[in-house]
């Protein structure tokens, strides 16, 4: 069952509920309002459907039905906070809150709660340590990686050299978008490529002084950590000052359709990060078909199908549902509570053959997490925009991330939060 509520109505209808009973909840934290609802509402649209899939296909997860409760942020982080205030009581397993600043407000709320929170590609990056972060996950990868993978995707481009090149980062002015700031750093030092950093406050709608720096420093490739219209935007203004597409690349927040079509001729060749497959052409979208969309059951305005943030919100919910198997099978119970279903995240375990029996063949990468790894392996490919053909193209198979550089700095990271916090390092 899934609904659209603001956050004060979300609780004014729990308050006069009451706890709900025999079904696993799962709140959906969206935005399809604002400047960022050209990435919440695909995304949010995906996670719904695919717990709509196994209600109607499979009767929920081990017999017990899910429900989730969609709750209205706006990408406000204050708002978000009342979202998760709003349903945590009505018995909600876990959070994906899709954004790195309620993720942050979030760790010391759901920690002391007792409720897992999943921030798959998102989020606060040294989270990956589970000695310190108990109760987050951020598997398959992280913001680190994928600002590894695209420094190992440009030194494969430049024959294993980028001494001497300059790498433009272009970056939305908040935590999430200065989350790569220092990894891109440490790899300018081991690389030798000089770094330009150029913020773009929110929500990104007036780039042209950026875009008129870029014109006059001339970097040779740029990265962009941007989400939302800022994304549109920046593609736009890219094209307009005539920056080779090609040399163009963006987080896998910032590669999907909403973000390269309002540009038209002018994105062809832009490039972004991908954490899993593209495309409709997988087994699972003719069970949606089947159970979901005939039968008229599509979230939202069911016009978002088959885009880049559609199958990634239903990836998030995959997983999800894959670790509340985990935890049934752990506990041998259905209806596992939220420290039971930590369990089940930390020995999750997805393998290729299990996401080919769940119709997602050769889409996502194989992990298995454990008490001290909640990030998993990291890697990610690389996918061109095709403006004729209107679609992505995966154009490398996963680049494994640096891991030499990385783990010290989430190892420095999160060993700073843990003595900030007096938190008692686990998994000895």
């Amino acid at each position: 069952m899934n609904g659209r509520l603001t956050a004060a109505a979300a609780l004014a209808a729990l308050m006069a509920a009451g706890p709900a009973m025999a079904e696993l909840v799962i709140p959906n934290l969206s935005y399809r309002t604002g400047p960022y609802a050209p990435g919440g509402i695909p995304y949010a649209d995906g996670f719904n459907d695919f717990f709509t899939l196994l209600n109607e296909r499979d009767g929920g997860i081990g017999g017990e039905r899910v429900r989730v409760i969609e709750c209205e942020t706006a990408y406000n982080t204050e708002k978000g906070v009342e979202c998760y205030e709003a349903t945590k009581g009505e018995g909600s397993l876990v959070y994906n809150p899709l954004s790195t600043g309620i993720t942050y407000q979030l760790i010391p709320r759901a920690t002391a709660d007792g409720i897992p929170l999943y921030t798959p590609g998102y989020g606060r990056t040294s989270a990956a340590n589970g000695r310190v972060f108990e109760w987050v996950f951020n598997y398959p990868a992280n913001y680190w990686d994928a600002a590894s993978v695209a420094i190992r995707y440009l030194l494969d481009e430049n024959g294993g050299s980028l001494t001497g090149k300059k790498i433009a980062l272009v970056y939305h002015n908040s935590a999430y978008g200065k989350e790569p700031i220092r990894t891109l750093q440490e790899l300018a030092r081991k690389h030798g490529y000089e770094l330009l950093e150029i913020a773009v406050d929110h929500p990104g709608q007036e780039q042209k002084s950026q875009w008129l720096q870029i014109r006059q420093q001339r970097p040779d490739y740029v990265l962009m950590w941007g989400w939302g219209v800022m994304n549109a935007v920046a593609i736009q203004e890219a094209a307009n000052i005539r920056y080779p597409m090609e040399n163009f690349i963006g987080v896998w927040w910032s590669g999907s359709e909403n973000d390269v079509l309002p540009a038209g001729d002018g994105a062809n060749g832009y490039k972004s990060l991908a954490m899993h497959g593209t495309g409709m052409d997988y087994p699972v979208y003719a069970a949606l078909k089947q159970h979901v969309y005939d039968r008229g059951l599509a979230s939202g305005a069911g016009d978002q199908i088959g885009s880049v943030l559609y199958s990634r919100g239903m990836y998030a919910a995959l997983v999800i549902a894959e670790a509340v198997r985990k935890a049934q099978a752990i506990h041998g119970v259905a209806q596992v509570s939220p420290a039971q279903l930590r369990d089940g995240f930390e020995q999750l375990e997805i393998t290729e053959a299990r996401m080919a029996e769940l119709g997602l063949p050769d889409f996502g990468q194989a992990f298995a997490a454990t008490c001290e790894d909640h990030g998993g392996p990291g890697a990610g490919r690389i996918q061109q925009w095709d403006a004729a053909a209107k679609r992505w193209s995966l154009i490398t198979p996963f680049i494994a991330p640096d891991d030499e550089v990385l783990t010290p700095l989430i190892l420095e990271d999160s060993t700073a939060f843990a003595a900030e916090n007096n938190i008692t390092q686990r998994c000895q």
